[in-house]
């Protein structure tokens, strides 16, 4: 499912429940990908392209928010078949290699009594999630970096859903892509609105959630997050919603 313009030049596509983003400056410029979904997202990436009237060709460049399997679908794909770098925190690039490897502190077996999370990961299933590949040649950037890439982000270092994950702030339009920092649905246990990941796939959630003040100081209106609907309004509120409803 395409949404264009979710925030300003900036369209979310989402699948299996789970949201990535392609990034333009304007009409005729180049798109980053923000994260990227599961490995049939590919298909949803070539349906998109197409409704926007854009090609793989205006692709310059694949970042990441982290390396969880939900979001590096297709990343080593585009950087096999298009050529574009994959870019990731410094601390995130052993996920980015390996992404079913990674912190977190619960087991997910317990999760399965949840019928949304039987669900969710049933499609997720179905879109290749099993079969994701990660890459070991993404480059690194760094927590407090503004990317050389289209929509030029600025990195929001967000740890404690992994041990490297990011937001990217677009101040010049009142937006931020949360990645997973926080979600308007949790996955694993099917809460609406702001929270933070379950322990299934939470690293360290006391840090997720001291993390987001770093988001509620953010002059943005727009929240774009890893799952579930975007977040319109004061970030300041969005965390304390999130804080609120604590670690699941």
């Amino acid at each position: 499912m395409l949404q264009q313009h979710a925030a300003e030049r900036i369209h979310r596509i989402e699948d299996a429940h789970t949201n990535w983003y392609l990034v333009e400056d304007g009409p005729h410029s180049g798109l980053t990908v923000v994260d990227t979904g599961l490995p049939r997202s590919w298909a949803s990436l070539q349906a998109a392209l197409g409704e926007l009237g854009r090609s793989t060709a205006d692709i310059e460049a694949v970042v990441l928010t982290h390396g969880h399997f939900d979001h590096m679908g297709f990343a080593r794909r585009a950087q096999q078949e298009l050529g574009v770098p994959i870019w990731a925190h410094a601390d995130e690039l052993s996920v980015v290699s390996h992404p079913w490897r990674y912190d977190h502190e619960r087991s997910r077996l317990p999760y399965f009594r949840h019928p949304e999370f039987v669900k969710i990961f049933t499609e997720m299933t179905g879109m290749g999630a099993l079969w994701v590949r990660g890459s070991d040649s993404a480059h690194a950037y760094g927590p407090h970096d503004r990317l050389d890439v289209p929509g030029s982000p600025q990195v929001v270092f967000t740890p404690g859903h992994t041990r490297g994950h990011c937001s990217l702030l677009f101040a010049d339009r009142g937006a931020v892509i949360a990645g997973d920092a926080f979600v308007t649905l949790d996955p694993y246990t099917g809460r609406e609105g702001p929270c933070v990941v379950a322990g299934a796939a939470t690293a360290d959630s006391d840090q997720a959630l001291s993390s987001l003040g770093a988001l509620a100081r953010l002059d943005a209106t727009t929240a774009l997050t890893g799952h579930g609907p975007p977040w319109k309004g004061p970030m300041s509120e969005a965390v304390e919603r999130a804080q609120a409803a604590g670690a699941a």
